[in-house]
């Protein structure tokens, strides 16, 4: 099996297992049970019908949002624990809307080459997290001092319109009616899957809080992707399959790393590999 499939079919399988209350069929309720106790790691919506975890980046804001506002210390070492193990692995591997980006960018579209442009806009993810995730949250509310809501959830996540807002919208005709909030929220999502269809990840690049906090731990993850420097031939065939656009003489540092292992395989002279600190 090529790596590119292989890679596919493990992002498949636990998509599946994040997402595996296939009873909902039956009474067209969430799961509520002990496991949505258990964060997914990567960026899957608590409110998909069929899912049995709960999203990181929602519980951080929930917990921001509460009364009183705290700093969730099981999160961040959740999040830290994956973090100083894989780094951003789990974006390449675990995600569901990675798998989700992944797919739409195999669909036949005019592609962009995008290489090193606008890598300015990387830290627009870091905004998104300190302002959707953590401020607004935390400082949004109202005359009880309660919190309005995970901004970020209510305004901008991409994943949660595509796995709850829309197949629960199809599945429940009857819903009160969705506003303008829930159009906005669409052409967000709208606007993503043409940038999807056109560049490799745009999302992970330019929005997505998880991975702006799981790149804070690239560097110095136990987990990276080492380069022998006597074996490299600077083909830069590595360059070229990188889904994030990581530079040869970054790869394994980059804070856009995804540890996909692409660059491994495309490698002539195994000039790269897999490896533990």
């Amino acid at each position: 099996m090529k790596h590119n499939h292989f890679r596919t079919f493990v992002q498949f399988i636990f998509t599946l297992i994040f997402n595996s209350y296939f009873y909902f069929v039956n009474t067209f309720m969430l799961y509520s049970g002990s496991l949505k106790k258990v964060c997914c790691p990567g960026l899957n919506c608590y409110s998909c019908p069929l899912a049995v975890t709960s999203c990181p980046i929602g519980a951080i804001q929930a917990v921001a949002g509460g009364m009183p506002h705290k700093f969730s210390l099981y999160m961040f070492s959740f999040l830290g624990v994956i973090g100083m193990s894989t780094g951003r692995a789990v974006c390449g591997w675990l995600c569901p809307f990675g798998l989700f980006q992944d797919l739409i960018h195999k669909i036949p579209f005019w592609k962009y080459d995008i290489k090193y442009k606008f890598r300015i806009m990387k830290y627009t993810k870091y905004m998104v997290l300190i302002i959707f995730v953590f401020l607004m949250p935390a400082f949004l509310v109202d005359d009880g001092g309660y919190s309005k809501g995970p901004s970020f959830c209510k305004y901008i996540c991409p994943a949660g319109t595509v796995e709850a807002g829309l197949p629960l919208l199809a599945i429940e005709k009857s819903l009160p009616e969705i506003g303008m909030l829930f159009y906005f929220k669409l052409s967000i999502l709208i606007l993503i899957i043409i940038m999807t269809l056109m560049m490799k990840r745009p999302f992970c690049r330019y929005l997505c809080p998880l991975g702006a906090i799981y790149s804070l731990f690239n560097r110095f993850s136990i987990y990276n992707i080492k380069r022998d420097t006597d074996k490299c031939i600077n083909c830069l065939k590595c360059e070229k399959v990188c889904p994030m656009d990581v530079k040869l003489v970054n790869i394994g540092k980059d804070t856009e790393c995804i540890r996909c292992s692409d660059c491994v395989k495309a490698c002539p002279v195994s000039a790269l590999r897999n490896g533990i600190l």
